[in-house]
């Protein structure tokens, strides 16, 4: 049975679970967009235990932390998933699919969800496009790095 739950992290464990897992999936996605200054490869493991964010994690039937989605309330209503990280032995398995239903499903009385990726990420273009997100956006971060950016009706 997998888990979702929200994460704790002033729990050493857990913040050094996802600090890995953040690093593990950003470099990832690093090398597929061509870009190596992605905000959370940059980040320490004191600066993601201050993080304003909400995290929530997925963990297999061991215990192991599968992936990780958080998400900020930047404005009244409007929900924007500012990581979503999947550690690479568990791609392709619905993890992140999994993460953005729970999200979905937990903060339902939002108008909106927001979500940014690299345009050179196809699996999370895919991702997201999947559960119903709708490009609304481009913006070019570096010379030739494009990050899309998404919404989502919510309360539908």
């Amino acid at each position: 049975m997998n888990t979702i739950i929200k994460l704790d992290l002033q729990d050493e464990i857990i913040l050094s679970e996802l600090w890995s897992l953040q690093h593990k999936a950003y470099r990832l996605e690093a090398e597929m967009i061509g870009f190596h200054e992605i905000p959370p490869l940059l980040e320490t493991r004191d600066m993601l235990s201050q993080s304003q964010e909400d995290f929530y994690g997925r963990f297999d039937s061991s215990g192991d932390l599968m992936g990780a989605v958080a998400v900020l309330e930047e404005s009244p209503g409007k929900l924007t998933v500012t990581r979503m990280m999947v550690s690479p032995e568990y791609f392709r398995q619905g993890v992140a699919g999994s993460l953005l239903e729970f999200i979905f499903a937990h903060y339902p009385g939002m108008e909106r969800f927001i979500v940014s990726t690299g345009k050179l990420n196809i699996p999370a273009v895919t991702l997201y496009t999947k559960h119903g997100f709708i490009p609304a956006g481009l913006e070019e971060v570096a010379p030739g790095v494009e990050l899309i950016e998404f919404y989502r009706s919510g309360m539908l």
